[in-house]
């Protein structure tokens, strides 16, 4: 880190990086600027009612909202960003595992199995997006129908038809272009690093109108800022320890031959990381969440009251707000926790420490190579998964537990407070994490060009 902040001021030097740096940029202007683009065919003024609403209530649309990166507010075409496309990623990923031939295959070829996995996403954010969008629709106009507006008119039969297609293809129009926005960015730009600049520009938009919200109250001015800053600095340090941890299991790699003389062997280590899921249970366990509130939103307008009466209250639940939102936040922990887990234990079990080291002669002191060698750093890695998961979780339910704390104390939460508090916890995560892999893939770039701690080779 170190040589790469002292490296920065090198980085013009550099017509590749700073070519990489530009169209990086540039990219991400245009998506910033296409996610003012309505869906046609929305009433404008009574979205604006509704955000209004969401916002000084902190909604499920509030949230929403902050991880589109303010999309929501204007019915953008971007409405639903590249969310899909991860939550396909995400399902491909888990579903390997479970067809033996699909892992053979990637064991067998991993350059051909990553190019399959790709392509049978793009296959899967297609319809994965459509839901979402039709989902989306319904729970806007519902949120509106208590407020006694309608957002659009959409249905699939009679003089509707047409225009709600034209709808659900612009929003997935939409999301297929922040997709190939950030397949840019990652090709052209920072190397694999698009999708998550898409998602952090977005989140980063938010933050000045979160800190106006803040600024407008008079009077918890002061307090809401101190509290902000507590917040935000405490997070990033503990998201930074945690995304750094590791566990170094010691290694020994057989010596070389050199003429007819055999070196010793050499002793090494593999680290093993504390929180090698990243940002991913936070999304999937959000994207499982929001999936009830979709499917309630087709069954709150049904003829039977019974009906009508369960889906608004699941739609409640799953919204996290009213009475029973510390339900949903206890569900929201374990589900981050538990996919924590599966996730890490999907993902390690693919690499194949065990085989791999068996291939190259090296083993753990101790412990047989092969298949016991796999055995015993999935037991590591699994034990040191826990605190990994705990913490995820609590960053999951961040919002929730300030919002108590405050409530304890007598100090209310405006709008912005209610937002900024979700920007502190899920939203620095991500910005956090995208910083800080965007810094190492620039040192990379440094050194791959030549930079060396204190100087550029020329």
């Amino acid at each position: 880190m170190k040589s790469m902040f002292s490296g920065w001021r090198y980085l013009w030097k550099s017509q590749d990086i700073r070519r990489k740096l530009l169209v990086t940029l540039l990219l991400l202007v245009i998506y910033r600027l296409a996610a003012n683009v309505p869906v046609p065919g929305i009433n404008r003024e009574a979205m604006a009612t509704l955000m209004q609403s969401s916002n000084e209530t902190g909604t499920f649309l509030a949230f929403l909202d902050l991880l589109s990166g303010g999309t929501i507010s204007n019915f953008s075409v971007l409405a639903m960003g590249v969310y899909p496309y991860i939550t396909a990623q995400i399902i491909i990923q888990l579903i390997v595992p479970l067809i033996p031939a699909l892992q053979r295959r990637m064991e067998a070829d991993p350059r051909e199995g990553r190019k399959l996995q790709e392509k049978w996403t793009y296959y899967l954010a297609v319809p994965m997006a459509l839901l979402s969008a039709w989902g989306q629709i319904n729970i806007f106009n519902n949120y509106g129908s208590s407020l006694g507006v309608r957002i659009v008119d959409f249905g699939l039969t009679g003089s509707l038809l047409l225009p709600s297609l034209t709808i659900l293809a612009s929003m997935v129009g939409g999301t297929m272009f922040a997709i190939w926005l950030g397949e840019l960015i990652s090709e052209y730009g920072i190397r694999q690093q698009g999708l998550s600049l898409i998602i952090f520009a977005g989140i980063v938009s938010r933050m000045p109108a979160s800190l106006i919200s803040i600024w407008s109250d008079e009077s918890t001015r002061w307090l809401m800022l101190f509290i902000m800053l507590l917040i935000i600095v405490s997070t990033i340090y503990v998201i930074v320890f945690f995304q750094q941890g590791r566990r170094n299991v010691p290694v020994m790699y057989p010596g070389r031959r050199v003429g007819n003389r055999m070196s010793m062997p050499v002793k090494g280590s593999l680290p093993l990381m504390v929180n090698m899921a990243g940002m991913i249970p936070l999304i999937f366990a959000g994207a499982l969440l929001q999936f009830p509130v979709i499917v309630a939103s087709w069954f709150s307008r049904s003829d039977s009251e019974g009906v009508r009466n369960f889906a608004v209250s699941l739609q409640n639940l799953f919204s996290g707000t009213g009475t029973s939102s510390w339900l949903y936040w206890v569900l929201y922990f374990l589900m981050v926790v538990g996919f924590t887990f599966f996730y890490t234990d999907v993902i390690f079990t693919q690499q194949n420490y065990g085989e791999n080291l068996k291939k190259v002669g090296a083993q753990i002191p101790g412990v047989n190579r092969g298949a016991p060698t796999q055995k015993y750093l999935s037991r590591v890695q699994r034990r040191i998964t826990f605190p990994g998961a705990f913490f995820l979780g609590l960053v999951a339910i961040l919002p929730y537990l300030v919002s108590v704390i405050l409530l304890l104390f007598g100090i209310g939460t405006s709008a912005g407070t209610s937002t900024l508090f979700l920007v502190s916890s899920a939203g620095l995560l991500i910005v956090v994490g995208v910083v800080r892999d965007t810094f190492l893939n620039i040192d990379a770039e440094l050194k791959l060009h030549g930079y060396d701690d204190a100087h550029l080779v020329k």
